[in-house]
């Protein structure tokens, strides 16, 4: 299976790390799309309708827990898996991403070996 896999953060040293990391996927038919904010990153889950999402929290015009509430509303019957990556570590921050419908909370700095991983799973590629 290939897929749709949503990178979504406001620094773009944190951008061309996830692309690099996950260039490779490419090779299986995966698209990597990107958003710099979290409006854009809503507009393109509505679009495009990737299965893997890379969301970064701390975000201009709208944060990662609202991007990801919205997707959770407006999409429940579609599943969109949910990665929320950032430097915002602490337990209250976790627990926030839980209640507001990510499948996953992953901290910055972030192992790309792990990140790969993820995706592959979620995507059931072959690697």
């Amino acid at each position: 299976m290939s897929g749709k896999i949503l990178i979504v953060d406001d620094e773009p040293h944190i951008r061309m790390l996830l692309e690099q990391t996950l260039e490779e996927l490419e090779d299986e038919g995966v698209e990597l799309l990107i958003a710099t904010n979290g409006e854009d990153a809503l507009e393109r889950i509505k679009v495009e309708q990737p299965n893997l999402v890379f969301l970064d929290v701390m975000m201009p015009k709208m944060n990662g827990f609202d991007v990801c509430q919205n997707v959770r509303k407006e999409f429940a019957s579609e599943k969109v898996f949910i990665i929320m990556l950032t430097a915002k570590g602490q337990e209250f921050d976790k627990q926030k991403g839980e209640e507001v419908g990510a499948d996953l909370y992953m901290t910055k700095p972030f192992d790309p070996d792990e990140v790969l991983e993820k995706a592959i799973a979620i995507l059931k590629l072959e690697n």
